[in-house]
């Protein structure tokens, strides 16, 4: 095939093998759709400069930057406009954005990096972030909530509210609450196995580096499991955590949560979201385009035996 050929351009093995695992995996051809995956995988990995272990030290130093004093008496921008879903790509994120974009006082608007970028611009300062949290002033923390309401209005178009769908954001929860106080978290979720293995699977534009190795993935899945208990201790009832399957076994009953959680009235248009028009970008963007189906949560199981590595990293403590 043109994927074992020495003169196809390295990007183009890459994404031909991707294709090939998921033409075989169709075919209910398992083994010859774990093997394209992974030489799809192996191939992109090569391409980055990725540790898995300096990312779970990042996640470890929100943790202890980020204690519950830090937001106390903590005063930011008061601004309630942005909803957050944040999470593990793969995860049913792109759902949850779809159901609410669907709701007339919510502006869906794509993944946005202005977030990353305040994280970035702070990490450029004397002391490292996220340990400056703590030195800035509530002013200094108006001024930076503010620069993020003005530079996401050109996503925006009107309504009142709008969502940020960044999933690595969840990383930046500290930084979010403290400039964003109003602002909504929502934290998706999804069966380890079946999101981890969708994440395997998936070949991303860009940003999820962690992705390429079982191992890294069930170290990743394990470190945001922790960083989200530790959000949800320093900041009770601020984070909204929704389950993928509870959302396929109980549409309407997730859907009216989700919207007292972001304080808005229940409408029709949001247990409907399939018939919403509007412009999505993400690998998701034809299954929020019809009504929910299960196919995606046992998919993993045919592959089973191959995923021993993540089965073990997720195992572990």
């Amino acid at each position: 095939t043109a994927a074992e050929n020495e003169n196809t351009a390295l990007d183009d093995k890459i994404h031909l093998y991707f294709a090939l695992g998921k033409a075989s995996e169709d075919d209910k051809a398992f083994d010859d759709a774990f093997r394209y995956y992974d030489n799809g995988n192996q191939l992109k990995r090569q391409t980055l400069r990725f540790d898995i272990s300096r990312t779970e030290q990042a996640m470890a130093s929100q943790q202890s930057a980020c204690n519950a004093a830090l937001f106390e008496h903590a005063k930011g921008c008061d601004a309630p406009d942005p909803i957050f879903i944040v999470g593990l790509p793969r995860a049913g994120s792109t759902l949850l954005e779809q159901i609410l974009a669907s709701h007339s006082m919510v502006d869906g608007t794509m993944e946005l990096h202005d977030i990353l970028g305040i994280a970035s611009g702070l990490s450029q300062q004397q002391k490292a972030y996220p340990h400056n949290l703590t030195d800035l002033s509530d002013e200094q923390c108006a001024k930076l909530g503010e620069q993020y309401i003005q530079q996401t209005r050109a996503y925006r178009q009107g309504a009142p509210f709008f969502i940020d769908k960044m999933p690595n954001n969840f990383v930046h929860i500290g930084l979010i609450k403290r400039i964003l106080p109003n602002a909504k978290i929502i934290d998706a979720r999804r069966d380890p196995m079946a999101c981890c293995f969708s994440g395997f699977k998936q070949l991303f534009a860009d940003g999820q580096e962690f992705s390429y190795v079982l191992e890294d993935i069930g170290r990743y899945y394990r470190a945001y499991e922790k960083l989200m208990a530790h959000w949800q201790s320093v900041l009770p009832d601020q984070i909204l955590t929704v389950q993928h399957e509870n959302v396929i076994n109980d549409l309407e009953g997730e859907v009216k949560r989700i919207l007292d959680f972001c304080g808005l009235p229940f409408e029709q248009a949001c247990v409907d979201f399939h018939r919403t028009k509007r412009v999505i970008k993400t690998p998701s963007s034809e299954q929020v385009r019809q009504p929910i189906y299960r196919s995606g949560m046992t998919q993993w199981e045919g592959f089973s035996e191959y995923l021993s590595p993540l089965k073990q990293a997720l195992q572990k403590e």
